[in-house]
């Protein structure tokens, strides 16, 4: 594939998950990769690994990426949460916090990014959305809500942007083995009135075609290309790796 030596890349959420499979897979590429993370240790350890950069960030604090300005050629939106309840029992304040995290932040970090790269005429903006940005599930209010408005965000970046040589696009993963994905199935289980060990397959693969998860990995190999060159005609897209999720 090609090189991404030379580039500068940004992963939030980096020290776990598919923020960790990115970080791992850019900086095979040959690409200085910044981890930002919540959690500053393990964001420093996965730095150390990589030859890259820690950045400790709580991007639930908007109000601090308000003035922010990054001189990076990739930026890989992945952070995320998940919340599930039932609408009349969700909490205003969660609600807003995975807005905050997963829209919000979003567009601060692009719209710090953007000038360096629109000075270079080149960029690569990749958001890490899901299914949910595509599709609806019950008791997950404030994350498709996060996601459906991540994937208009992506677009109006990809219409503003294309000219300056910048890209935008949305990967849209099913449910990934991640801990985001362990750690929902006990609330899961409690919502839909089934026994844990009945989450993954009577949920989370019911509506997917291949049943099985998704891999980080798999999901990273995407990033990866649509951060190269290769991907310079690819803009406004949303790439499902749902097992056929989407197809119904």
């Amino acid at each position: 594939m090609t090189s991404l030596t030379g580039r500068r890349a940004i992963v939030t959420g980096g020290a776990s998950g598919i923020g960790l499979a990115c970080a791992e897979t850019l900086a095979d590429a040959g690409a200085h990769v910044i981890i930002a993370d919540l959690d500053g240790d393990a964001a420093a350890a996965v730095a150390a690994r990589l030859g890259g950069e820690a950045w400790t960030v709580d991007l639930g604090d908007t109000a601090a990426l308000a003035n922010l300005s990054l001189d990076v050629d990739i930026l890989v939106n992945n952070a995320g949460l998940q919340h599930v309840r039932p609408i009349e029992q969700f909490e205003p304040e969660r609600f807003s916090l995975l807005l905050r995290v997963m829209l919000e932040a979003p567009f601060l970090l692009i719209r710090a990014a953007l000038p360096a790269m629109y000075e270079r005429g080149f960029g690569r903006i990749v958001n890490v959305s899901s299914v949910h940005g595509l599709r609806a599930s019950p008791y997950k209010s404030a994350y498709v809500s996060a996601k459906h408005g991540l994937e208009g965000l992506s677009k109006a970046t990809a219409l503003e942007a294309g000219r300056h040589g910048v890209t935008s696009n949305c990967v849209n993963p099913g449910y990934v083995r991640t801990p985001l994905v362990e750690r929902q199935i006990a609330d899961q289980a409690a919502v839909h009135g089934i026994p844990e060990e009945d989450v993954v397959e009577r949920v989370m693969l019911t509506e997917s075609a291949i049943k099985q998860l998704v891999e980080p990995g798999e999901v990273a190999s995407l990033v990866r290309w649509l951060a190269s060159d290769d991907a310079r005609m690819v803009t406004g897209a949303s790439y499902t790796m749902d097992g056929g999720w989407s197809a119904r």
